[in-house]
């Protein structure tokens, strides 16, 4: 009985920070009475709130930029740019640039709950079970394999909107400029970074970072559900 409510948990802790903390795991215990269909329901319920939670996180102002575990920094080819530009004193170019790609990934985000949302709406009957007897992060894994290559697709022109938007080349170029104008000794390669592929890389890295940091608040800390369908599958 107690791997079983273990396993119903895994597959709830996934995304749902909307849940309020109730003690320690071991002090709850499954209802003997809900059956495994209920219990189905009520992770596809816990994943909506989630989803919905995590989306609205990673979307808001400073979503990404003020959350050093998603913040998006300059890619690695350009390392040497942003080294070059600090030691000079030139910092603000760096953080000007880092800050309009963030910007361009919280845009981005706002179309991510739509598309997780239809991934879930997706959730057959034995996913369901299969996710809650699955692995630690079945969920999420799950989640991540149902929904990555379509928020690809609708991340790509939402991010390059973005990056006109907030401007992100024209910072980019700027801090170039600065980086040329000190390096003394040009070098033979070019620095161009995909930026718009990077960023929605590091977009939908950073959705899902949250996602994963859920599913491990709530192992460490089990929560009571906040829905009657939720609080119906345990005493």
């Amino acid at each position: 009985m107690r791997k079983l409510i273990v396993l119903l948990l895994v597959g709830i802790m996934v995304i749902s920070s909307g849940f309020v903390g109730v003690g320690n795991l071991r002090r709850n215990s499954f209802n003997p009475q809900v059956n495994s269909e209920m219990v189905a329901k009520g992770l596809l319920e816990a994943l909506k709130i989630g989803a919905k939670k995590s989306a609205e996180k990673a979307s808001s102002v400073d979503g990404f930029y003020k959350n050093t575990e998603i913040f998006i920094p300059v890619p690695k080819d350009a390392q040497v740019v942003k080294t070059a530009l600090e030691k000079a004193g030139m910092k603000k170019q760096i953080t000007e640039f880092e800050l309009s790609m963030n910007r361009a990934a919280e845009e981005a985000c706002k179309s991510a709950l739509p598309i997780m949302l239809d991934a879930i709406k997706g959730i057959t009957f034995s996913d369901a079970m299969a996710i809650l007897n699955g692995s630690k992060d079945a969920a999420t894994v799950y989640l991540k394999d149902k929904t990555k290559p379509k928020l690809q697709e609708a991340f790509k022109p939402i991010v390059k909107e973005a990056i006109s938007k907030v401007k992100v080349t024209m910072y980019w170029e700027k801090a170039m400029k600065s980086y040329n104008k000190i390096n003394l000794i040009p070098s033979s390669k070019k620095i161009n970074p995909d930026l718009e592929a990077y960023i929605t890389s590091k977009a939908i890295d950073g959705l899902f970072k949250l996602i994963a940091k859920e599913e491990a608040q709530i192992r460490e800390n089990p929560a009571a559900r906040t829905t009657d369908l939720l609080k119906k599958i345990f005493k």
